[in-house]
C-alpha cells in the first residue's frame, strides 16, 4: 500500500441520521484501505445532489446514519496493493494511477471489469454501489474510501486542457452533466426519434432497406422538426437542456425545446443561461415554461400532435403523469430522475393505445465521462464559473452552513452548492 496519511486519524463530515431531515457535521475517522483495489481520496469540492434530498427526506428507506454525498473530486492519497506498473489485463488505472493524481468519481462504483462494465452499462456493474449510503460512505467528507477504484476512478491526468477548466465545473462530471447528456443521447437515439434526425420514414430510419418503398410520401416540413420538453430545471434539467440543445445545433436539426419547471426562479436561470448558449443559431426555437400552461404550449406548437420525446428528470409521479399527457402517439418518455417506491402512474392500456416507449434508469456515469468532458470543454461559459446569473453552480459553501444548504435545498432556495471540506 502507497499512502500519504499515515499520521492523520480523523476527519470532518457531513453526516444524516434517520429517520428524516437530521444532518449534523461529525468528526469521524479517516476512512483506511481495506482491500488491494481501494484507494484513499482527499476531498477536494464535494457536490449536493437533488438525490441526496432522497435520504435527506427519510424517502429512501434507510435507517442507519451515513456520511452524505456521492459527487467528489480530490487528490490520490494511498492506494491499495493492486495499484502497480506491471498490472495486466485490468483497467488501466491499476497500472497507471498514482498518489497525488487528480481525480474524478461517478456517483456509483464499478468494477469495469463484468459483463455490465466491458459493454458500457456501467451503472449496473455487479459490484455497484451508490456513494453516501451506509455501505459506501459519500464524499461530503474531507477523506473517502473508493472501492474497486481501477475500474471507478477517472484520472484528471488524462484530460487534454484540463488546465482550461475549474475544479467546480469538473465536479459536475461525477453526476449531473453526464446525466444531462444520458438523457439527451437516449433520447436522440431513440427508434422512435430516429425519422425526425434521418428524415427516413420509420423503420427504414433505423435500417434503410435495399430496395426503397415507394408508398412513402415525402416528408413535409413538420415532419422533419422535432419537438422534445425537459421536465425538471434544477442543475440535472439544466445540464440537460445544455446538452440536448448541443446535439440538436451540431446535427443541424430543426427544433422546438420547451423547458418546464414550476418554480420561477429556476425557469429564469434556465432562460438567462439560453442566452448565452443559443448564440445565432438558426435551426430551431427554445422557450421556457410553467406546468400550469405547458399543455396549451406543446398543443399549439405541434397543431396538437405532441412531443416526439419528453425527457422528464425530476423523479416523481406528477412529472411522469405530465410527460405522458405531453408526448405524441408513437413517442418516448426518457426518465433520468431518481424514483421512490411510488407506482407509475400509467395503466398498460393508456401505454398500448398511444405507443409509448419508457425509457427509465440511472446513467452509467463511468461510461458517458467522454462524452460529458467533451461538452465541459465546450461549455465554460455557464459551466466553468460560480455564482453569477448565468452560472450553473450557485456557491461553494463550508461544511459550516451544511445544514442550511440542505434546508434551503430542500425547500427550492437554492440551486447547484458545492462543500469544500477544508473551507
Amino acid at each position: 500500500m502507497t499512502s500519504v496519511i499515515e499520521a492523520l486519524t480523523s476527519q470532518r463530515a457531513v453526516r444524516w441520521h434517520p429517520p428524516s431531515y437530521d444532518i449534523r457535521i461529525e468528526t469521524l475517522p479517516i476512512p483506511e484501505i481495506e482491500h488491494p483495489d481501494d484507494a484513499i481520496v482527499k476531498i477536494q469540492l464535494a457536490g449536493l445532489c437533488g438525490s441526496d434530498l432522497h435520504m435527506y427526506r427519510g424517502t429512501a428507506g434507510l435507517t442507519e446514519p451515513c456520511i452524505m454525498g456521492h459527487e467528489f473530486i480530490g487528490e490520490v492519497v494511498a492506494l491499495g496493493a493492486s495499484f502497480h506498473s506491471t498490472s495486466t489485463g485490468r483497467p488501466h488505472l491499476y497500472s497507471t494511477l498514482h498518489v497525488g493524481d487528480k481525480v474524478v468519481s461517478p456517483f456509483t462504483v464499478s468494477c469495469g471489469e463484468c459483463h455490465f462494465c466491458r459493454v458500457g452499462f456501467t451503472c449496473r456493474c455487479v459490484e455497484s454501489c451508490l456513494f453516501g449510503t451506509p455501505l459506501t460512505p459519500g464524499g461530503q467528507a474531507q477523506y473517502v474510501r473508493v472501492r474497486r477504484a481501477g475500474g471507478t476512478l477517472y484520472s484528471l491526468q488524462d484530460i487534454p486542457d484540463g488546465s482550461l477548466l475549474a475544479d467546480s465545473s469538473l465536479l459536475l462530471l461525477c453526476d449531473i452533466l453526464p446525466t444531462g447528456v444520458f438523457a439527451a443521447f437516449q433520447a436522440l437515439s431513440h427508434a422512435k426519434t430516429l425519422p425526425f434526425t434521418t428524415r427516413q420514414p420509420y423503420p427504414h430510419s433505423a435500417s434503410p432497406p435495399q430496395i426503397g418503398d415507394v408508398s412513402f410520401l415525402p416528408f413535409l416540413e413538420e415532419d422533419k422538426s422535432l419537438t422534445m420538453a425537459v421536465i425538471g430545471l434544477g442543475p440535472v434539467g439544466v445540464c440537460t437542456c445544455i446538452a440536448l440543445l448541443d446535439m440538436l445545433v451540431t446535427r443541424k436539426l430543426k427544433f422546438n425545446v420547451i423547458a418546464i419547471d414550476p418554480n420561477e426562479a429556476r425557469r429564469a436561470k434556465m432562460a438567462s443561461i439560453y442566452s448565452i448558449i443559443g448564440g445565432n443559431q438558426q435551426f430551431g426555437e427554445f422557450q421556457v415554461a410553467d406546468t400550469s400552461n405547458v399543455k396549451e404550449l406543446v398543443a399549439n406548437l405541434t397543431k396538437g400532435v405532441g412531443c416526439n420525446a419528453v425527457l422528464e428528470v425530476v423523479g416523481n409521479t406528477s412529472a411522469l403523469r405530465l410527460a405522458y399527457e405531453l408526448v405524441r402517439p408513437f413517442g418516448c418518455i426518457n426518465s433520468v430522475g431518481v424514483h421512490s417506491d411510488q407506482a407509475v402512474p400509467y395503466k398498460g392500456v393508456e401505454l398500448y393505445d398511444k405507443n409509448v416507449s419508457l425509457d427509465f434508469g440511472r446513467c452509467p456515469v463511468r461510461a458517458m465521462f467522454p462524452m460529458a468532458l467533451e461538452l465541459l470543454l465546450k461549455r465554460q461559459d455557464v459551466l466553468g464559473s460560480v455564482g453569477g446569473e448565468t452560472s450553473l453552480v450557485e456557491k461553494i459553501a463550508s461544511f459550516d452552513d451544511a445544514v442550511q444548504v440542505y434546508d434551503d435545498f430542500d425547500k427550492g432556495k437554492c440551486g447547484k452548492v458545492l462543500f469544500d471540506p477544508f473551507k
